[in-house]
């Protein structure tokens, strides 16, 4: 099948930035010519590729297509720099990840390569347990998951464990917890979670308190320094990478860890394309090498 280049960039458009009038915009054409390519591409396809909701979204046949389009942008743009022989050639390569990953090990252990391969970084920074859909729907080249299945066309590598430590300020507990971590004291006492899609906390007290997620009070505070940031400073009490409490440094009043006994182990995965270009293939294995140097076995 030839794929006519108007039509697939009139559905790129349209599937990055969910909308028929923005996508006229990026391409300097109206909103109808971009509905008319990407109704001719779905004829000449046989199928659906876009939902016209607000915003649009992608049928699966429509993720795969994306996924391939994209595929292909990044191995011309690798092809063209290797034979005009060029090294000044940037590449812009989107990746998801959590940001525990992106606040501990990712740029320490990438830095130099990204530097030395010219990766233009976009980075989207999402709960570990959802960065999956990102790759699925082809808006990124790889992430960092919890999911171990690879999706088809892609390869799935362990990463590691990240463990997390229950942990609160030596203030907190003693206002908050000072009897210990019961049930009717979680009850009251705050949580300091990254955003509504962060489970850590909420499945721990369920499996080890039968609280479910709504029967304490939770602050939302998104990023790793700023939620670690919180929980030192006494808001409340929540999961904390292993790997940042050699930092924490508040030696007037100390973090402890609740649950000394319960630490809760993440397994980490990274998923990328099975064909990609030698600089998303450097990424891929500087991404797997670092992290098992870093994260536990």
């Amino acid at each position: 099948m030839n794929l006519d280049p108007k039509q697939t960039d009139a559905f790129q458009a349209v599937a990055e930035s969910g909308n028929f009038e923005r996508a006229a915009v990026k391409l300097n054409i109206t909103a109808s010519a971009v509905s008319q390519r990407v109704r001719a591409l779905e004829t000449a396809i046989g199928a659906a590729l876009i939902l016209r909701t607000r915003p649009c979204r992608t049928t699966p046949v429509g993720q795969r297509l994306l996924q391939y389009l994209r595929r292909a942008l990044l191995l011309k743009a690798d092809l063209e720099a290797e034979l005009l022989n060029s090294e000044s050639g940037s590449m812009t390569v989107s990746v998801a990840l959590n940001a525990d990953s992106l606040g501990t090990w990712f740029f320490p252990a990438l830095a130099s390569l990204l530097v030395r391969e010219q990766i233009i970084l976009d980075l989207i920074v999402e709960d570990q347990d959802h960065t999956y859909e990102l790759l699925e729907t082809g808006m990124v080249a790889g992430c960092v998951s919890t999911v171990a299945q690879p999706m088809r066309g892609c390869g799935a590598e362990m990463l590691g464990t990240m463990r997390y430590r229950l942990m609160a300020s030596t203030s907190f507990r003693q206002r908050c917890l000072a009897r210990g971590l019961t049930r009717e004291a979680a009850r009251r006492a705050p949580v300091v979670a990254y955003t509504r899609k962060d489970t850590l906390q909420s499945s721990f007290l369920l499996s080890r308190l039968g609280l479910p997620e709504g029967a304490y009070p939770c602050h939302y505070v998104p990023g790793t320094e700023a939620h670690f940031a919180a929980v030192r400073h006494g808001l409340g009490y929540g999961m904390v990478p292993e790997w940042l409490l050699s930092s924490a440094g508040n030696e007037s009043d100390p973090l402890v860890d609740l649950a000394p006994r319960h630490p809760t182990d993440v397994p980490l995965y990274w998923h990328a394309w099975k064909v990609q270009s030698p600089r998303i293939e450097a990424l891929s294995r500087q991404i797997v090498e670092a992290a098992r140097r870093i994260l536990r076995r």
